[in-house]
């Protein structure tokens, strides 16, 4: 019997033992690889960016293609870039303006505000201050702008960009890099042949409104306001349409996109 118990313990040691040798080592190549986790991070990011824009190309690496973005953060409620003191409000409260981490922004209280069931169709419920635009340019201004976009769908909350050509508008692409809906249904937002008809819609109507939906079924021939809803997927398209409303609506970049487009870009 004694031996058996010398067997159990040592059998018992020898797992605890096992186990903390294993999380030293999973724990350093955490540390140790978290330079690369972060370049990857954000190569993805410039990658979503990139193809949103309709700017990526086989041919160059993504850090080469994106030399040609621009990052801007903005003052959301204001509806302009951020001045410099702003810049130091945000590098106060440990984020970097150069690599602007929106979603951490929106749970840093200092730096967002709760949002309401009315003044939230999106389902965010935290609406960040700051927020960071790719800007395009050429030899006239802003050729394309990049806006980040983000709200609930039916299981989880997409996580996108959508792009606009320089007149503030028309829209150049939408994709969704991040986000848990149903393959085959709500997951049909990754789908090339859906984001497509995106292309060419515009925003607004000819009043300023925001125009852009996404319908139930198809849309109306000729309407460049409307987007073919997601077969089978109600709620995650209404979530989309909801979403994007939001983001370029008053309270979000609205305000922005208007002055720009009354500067012209």
């Amino acid at each position: 019997m004694s031996s058996n118990n010398d067997s159990i313990q040592k059998t018992l040691i020898v797992a605890i033992l096992l186990c903390l040798v294993c999380s030293v080592i999973v724990a350093g190549a955490a540390v140790g690889l978290r330079k690369e986790q972060q370049a990857n991070k954000l190569l993805d990011k410039q990658k979503n960016i990139l193809s949103a824009a309709g700017l990526l190309h086989g041919d160059k690496s993504i850090a080469e293609q994106f030399k040609q973005v621009t990052t801007r953060i903005v003052n959301l409620e204001a509806g302009r870039f951020a001045t410099d003191a702003e810049l130091a409000e945000i590098k106060a409260a440990g984020l970097d303006p150069k690599n602007f981490d929106q979603r951490k922004s929106s749970k840093t209280p200092a730096l967002s505000r709760a949002l309401d069931g009315n003044e939230d169709p999106a389902s965010i419920k935290r609406l960040e201050k700051y927020a960071a635009v790719y800007i395009v340019n050429n030899d006239t201004g802003i050729e394309t702008i990049v806006l980040p976009v983000h709200g609930y769908g039916l299981w989880s909350t997409l996580y996108g960009f959508i792009a606009l050509k320089g007149d503030m508008d028309t829209i150049v692409g939408l994709g969704f890099y991040s986000h848990a809906e149903t393959p085959g249904l709500g997951g049909e937002v990754d789908n090339p042949k859906w984001k497509a008809l995106w292309e060419g819609k515009e925003l607004y109507d000819d009043q300023g409104n925001v125009a852009i939906t996404v319908v139930k079924g198809s849309a109306e021939a000729g309407n460049s306001h409307q987007v073919d809803g997601l077969s089978g997927a109600t709620l995650t398209s209404r979530g989309v349409k909801n979403l994007v409303r939001f983001w370029v609506g008053d309270k979000a970049f609205g305000s922005l996109l208007t002055k720009l487009k009354e500067q012209g870009a």
